[in-house]
């Protein structure tokens, strides 16, 4: 049978190239994602697929075939990838001059830490850092705790077999971040759909970004109802400590930079390591009988295994330069694979593809990357997975997959890796 639809489609997307060759880029009207750029968001099952670990063994700095009016490279080698993320005088994680203002979103819908350089980074990490040490998160533990103990609640009312991915993975988080952040649960569903969609790059940039625009428009309304009565939580606490010094949209990117990357990536955590620890029982009598140092190594392995955030912001090279080797033109960018760095040998130490949460790597794990940007919610993450783990598997010690693992729908091509439906009996 002829493939009309994949033929319209190729079709369509070389017309676009044309367009982009004459034109240059504009990534709010890029409505699919170049071939060349697809294999660090690709994996079989939890796995990375074959084609990263051979760049990474063959190339320090991968060129990408890109017909865009710039250069693309990719590290996937641990001290790689480091050492750009390290660096925070070469690069510029401003992505706004590819947004020309005419699509589905434009510059003015993209901000937050991770799109933001210093000095504005800076100030705005300094404001939110605070609420982000282990003495403050203390505060949250026991919401953390109730939090997840009414969604097993929830997923054990939903009868054998339940979605887990529903009435708990993605519960968990979201409730967390809306108790830190102090937001109401109004809408909460729809605003928990656009969350998803902004990772995926299976329709390009126009839907992904489409969908941060959107999102942030729920943000900007939340910031606005509290500038006129602050809630208890942090958003109102930012507007009770600086007042009109932070504005409603540096006050939106922050919330939304939090909500995020606190949201999305420890669904896709809970989700993701629950098939992993079903896979072997001597992992899940680790977490279920082990003691809290047993379940803080399985969950730095897990962290490391699955580096569920699959690729760094992008960076841009401010000057030309020489980086490993190579000529880097001003305005190329740097894609750093934090899976593949994550399963490079060279820091993991032993049979880097295994899940061994007794493993001794060689340096620390980059799933929540590295240098300023690394994830400022990188510890209320751990808490939450240190506490549904051994909570979900001591109440359900006959917990399995309903469906073979290799029937589940993981998500294709999305930065933050997971799955939508999880399948379980108990």
């Amino acid at each position: 049978m002829i493939d009309v639809r994949g033929r319209l489609t190729s079709w369509a997307g070389s017309l676009v190239m044309r367009r982009v060759r004459r034109k240059g880029i504009d990534l709010s009207r890029i409505s699919f994602i170049p071939e060349a750029t697809k294999v660090p968001l690709q994996r079989h099952g939890t796995d990375p697929v074959p084609r990263l670990a051979e760049i990474r063994g063959q190339e320090r700095l991968h060129k990408l075939s890109l017909p865009f009016s710039f250069n693309a490279y990719l590290v996937s080698g641990y001290d790689e990838t480091r050492t750009v993320l390290t660096d925070r005088d070469s690069y510029s994680n401003d992505i706004r001059h590819l947004f020309h203002g005419d699509g589905p979103a434009t510059s003015d819908d993209i901000g937050g830490l991770g799109f933001t350089d210093p000095p504005l980074h800076t100030r705005l990490r300094k404001i939110v850092t605070p609420e982000f040490t282990m003495r403050r998160l203390a505060r949250l533990g026991p919401a953390v705790e109730r939090i997840v103990d009414d969604a097993l609640d929830v997923f054990e009312a939903s009868g054998s077999p339940t979605d887990l991915a529903k009435h708990l993975a993605f519960p968990v988080p979201f409730q967390t971040i809306c108790e830190l952040l102090g937001l109401d649960y109004d809408d909460r569903e729809a605003f928990a759909a656009l969350g998803s969609a902004r990772f995926d790059a299976t329709n390009g940039a126009a839907a992904a970004f489409g969908a941060v625009s959107a999102q942030r428009e729920f943000l900007f309304d939340a910031v606005a109802r509290q500038r006129r009565d602050p809630g208890p939580g942090l958003i109102g606490q930012i507007i009770r400590a600086e007042g009109d010094a932070i504005s409603d949209v540096d006050l939106a990117g922050l919330a939304d930079g939090v909500f995020t990357g606190g949201f999305e990536t420890t669904a896709g955590m809970i989700a993701l390591g629950t098939i992993v620890l079903m896979r072997e029982e001597k992992h899940a009598n680790l977490v279920r009988n082990g003691t809290s140092q047993d379940v803080d190594l399985v969950v730095e392995e897990l962290l490391r295994y699955l580096s569920v955030v699959q690729v760094a912001f992008p960076r841009f090279a401010k000057e030309d330069m020489t980086l490993f080797g190579q000529r880097i033109r001003k305005g190329d960018v740097l894609l750093a694979s934090l899976s593949g760095a994550n399963r490079d040998g060279a820091a993991a130490g032993e049979k880097p593809e295994d899940f061994d949460p007794f493993r001794v790597p060689r340096s620390g794990h980059l799933a929540f990357g590295h240098g300023i940007h690394r994830c400022i919610g990188a510890e209320l993450a751990r808490m939450e997975l240190r506490t549904v783990f051994p909570r979900l598997l001591r109440r359900f010690p006959d917990l399995a997959l309903a469906v073979p693992e290799s029937e589940l729908s993981f998500r294709q091509l999305s930065f933050v890796y997971g799955v939508d439906e999880l399948p379980v009996t108990f």
